[in-house]
């Protein structure tokens, strides 16, 4: 089972992840914890993502699609994974398909966590306090322009995917383990395409 989560930045897509990835035993790919694990080793890398990831930018295709590749060919990927902040891009969406493509392999599911933005920022201004601004993306201001980010280039791809008949919407403003139940229903065939 391979699946793709989207949704703005703080719609719980990792949250549901870790539970997918416990409950179906495939393998979470999330290319920000990949990208903060980069920025931690203190590489040259490392410092131009810090720098990139602190504007609420989005990095460069190139980097993205190299991590993502190294991880999908990797043993704890055989029975499945989970991508979790990619795509961001159409070209991103594309790129994958080709790398699916030459390793026999496709996207299950694609699901789209849908939240209010108001919401989010009280969710990102809880999360940071929970865990005292460990993540330096963790503030109201860079949100605010990840959420511009996402809607003006990630968002878009929803059509690519809608139009391959993959798309399925969950309400991500329910309680999690409602979340997570209506997830499952899109995974046991249960929900309306």
């Amino acid at each position: 089972m391979n699946l793709i989560m989207f949704g703005p930045p703080g719609a719980g897509k990792g949250t549901q992840a870790v539970r997918l990835q416990e409950k179906y035993k495939v393998k979470q790919l999330s290319t920000g914890d990949m990208l903060r694990g980069e920025v931690s080793s203190g590489s040259v890398l490392g410092n131009r993502i810090k720098e990139i990831m602190e504007d609420g930018e989005l990095v460069p295709d190139d980097i993205i699609i190299e991590l993502i590749e190294n991880c999908i060919g990797q043993p704890e990927c055989k029975k499945g994974f989970i991508l979790d902040g990619f795509p961001r891009t159409v070209a991103q969406a594309e790129a994958l398909d080709v790398m699916l493509q030459k390793a026999d392999r496709g996207i299950d599911h694609v699901i789209v966590l849908n939240v209010d933005e108001g919401a989010l920022i009280q969710r990102i201004e809880k999360r940071a306090a929970e865990t005292g601004g460990a993540r330096a993306d963790d503030n109201a201001e860079t949100l605010k322009n990840r959420l511009t980010v996402y809607n003006r280039q990630t968002a878009p791809i929803l059509p690519y995917y809608e139009g391959k008949g993959l798309l399925r919407q969950v309400d991500g403003m329910l309680p999690i383990d409602e979340v997570s139940a209506r997830i499952d229903d899109v995974l046991d065939g249960r929900a309306a395409a």
